[in-house]
């Protein structure tokens, strides 16, 4: 079984901004691959989707929480009275990346934070970094810009929405192949 967590900010204003781009991934996997209709499970502090992709189960979830809190709802969910999950062994967890050029993505296993307090949150909660992590790029062209906490809740561009589709694309053909894996 695997549990897949796409990170975000909750709450309609933070729809279609650059923190959200793992809600995003998210949503284009469960659409793609007829999994059900995400639903709030209170318990575990997440929107949830339950499916099964070739013969293996997997979980969708959404943490509801401020992406710097995500690892309160992570830990609930890898909890085995949850999923059975061996901690972390079978964990992907999906989200932005500052420093990866808008459009790109790259797939770790084991890797620190780098500073994303999401994965951090994540990292600390669990006690391990041993889990898959699908990074996808928000990077401008023109570099890192200034005040990047601002940066990251602003909703991407026209121009910028017709870069990241093809992005999300790969994040989600590359949650399939962990899976398949």
């Amino acid at each position: 079984m695997f549990l897949i967590v796409g990170l975000g900010n909750p709450g309609k204003e933070y729809e279609h901004t650059r923190h959200n781009a793992g809600f995003m991934a998210l949503d284009a996997f469960q659409k793609e691959h007829g999994f059900p209709d995400f639903k709030l499970s209170k318990k575990h502090l997440s929107l949830i989707s339950e499916g099964i992709l070739g013969s293996t189960k997997v979980v969708l979830a959404k943490p509801q929480m401020f992406m710097n809190s995500s690892g309160k709802a992570v830990v609930s969910l890898a909890k085995p009275s949850f999923s059975k999950l061996g901690l972390a062994k079978e964990l992907i967890v999906i989200h932005d990346d500052i420093d990866i050029l808008l459009g790109k993505v790259k797939v770790s296993k084991g890797s620190g934070s780098a500073g994303h307090k999401g994965a951090d949150s994540i990292i600390q909660a669990l006690g391990t970094k041993d889990f898959t992590r699908i990074r996808i790029g928000i990077l401008p062209k023109e570099g890192k810009p200034a005040d990047v906490e601002d940066f990251v809740l602003r909703k991407f561009s026209k121009d910028e929405t017709a870069m990241l589709s093809p992005a999300i694309e790969a994040a989600r053909q590359s949650l399939v192949s962990c899976i398949e894996k």
